[in-house]
């Protein structure tokens, strides 16, 4: 059941004062969107359960429609409201990874977070993601991992194939491991990482190395033996961290997009 906040109803927003007859800015839309999802998490509301109407709705939280209205932008854009089709029903949704993640990302970006902290967490990361790869992998992700394989053999004089496929192949492993709390942490931190692959490619040539790598982490992940697996991506990820140093490429440099 929603139950209303305990907050006295926000006043009409106001003009600014002065000749522009702005209004003010909606300050209070972003704690709303806060409180709304702390209150569908906290009362386990499902994906597809209605929520009130906006009218009602904007009464329970004490505040102005305009004000409702840019909250609910801010939840929908995140996956966690939907409105149905064609009508103005909203109902909880359920935010996929995809979505979230390169929020995530531009968070950590603009945290100034350096590549020895990207590294000292993917270390750490990439390891346990393997292992579970390796119990938990389906015949059908082996087949996508060997099909990835394949193409990293043909694409290995292709330096900006071989980056994509990298991704894609990291990115496979984190889904073969069948954990979404894995998933959920490896996309924004794997999306940061891995392109700086292609900075290491143009100027060492690892391409064969990475190959090698890929190869014994498959053939793990098909044997089902856990701890080879988080063993080869542990030298896999330290092997990626000498080949940075080795390119000239500075640790304490602050990671970016792309």
């Amino acid at each position: 059941m929603w139950t209303p906040p305990d907050t006295p109803p926000e006043p009409a927003p106001e003009l600014l004062s002065g000749a522009s007859g702005m209004r003010a800015p909606g300050g209070k839309s972003l704690s709303v969107a806060r409180d709304i999802e702390q209150r569908i998490l906290a009362e386990g509301l499902q994906p597809g359960e209605p929520l009130p109407a906006e009218t009602a709705f904007a009464r329970m939280l004490g505040v102005n429609r305009s004000t409702l209205r840019e909250a609910l932008r801010v939840l929908e854009q995140n996956g966690l409201v939907y409105r149905e089709p064609g009508r103005r029903k909203l109902r909880v949704g359920q935010p996929n990874v995809e979505d979230v993640a390169p929020r995530l990302s531009s968070a950590i970006v603009a945290q100034q977070v350096t590549f020895e902290e990207l590294f000292e967490a993917m270390t750490a990361l990439e390891p346990a993601i393997a292992n579970a790869a390796a119990k938990r992998a389906s015949p059908g992700l082996i087949a996508a991992l060997e099909d990835n394989l394949a193409r990293t053999r043909r694409a290995i004089d292709d330096r900006e194939s071989l980056t994509i496929l990298d991704i894609e192949f990291h990115a496979l492993v984190a889904r073969g491991a069948n954990n979404r709390a894995f998933e959920a942490a490896h996309l924004p931190l794997s999306s940061l990482f891995y392109p700086a692959f292609y900075q290491v490619m143009s100027r060492l040539n690892a391409a064969e190395r990475l190959l090698v790598a890929h190869t014994r982490i498959v053939e793990s992940i098909r044997a089902g033996d856990a701890e080879e697996s988080a063993n080869w991506m542990r030298r896999h990820v330290e092997d990626f961290q000498r080949g940075y140093i080795l390119a000239d490429l500075s640790m304490s440099t602050a990671v970016t997009h792309g």
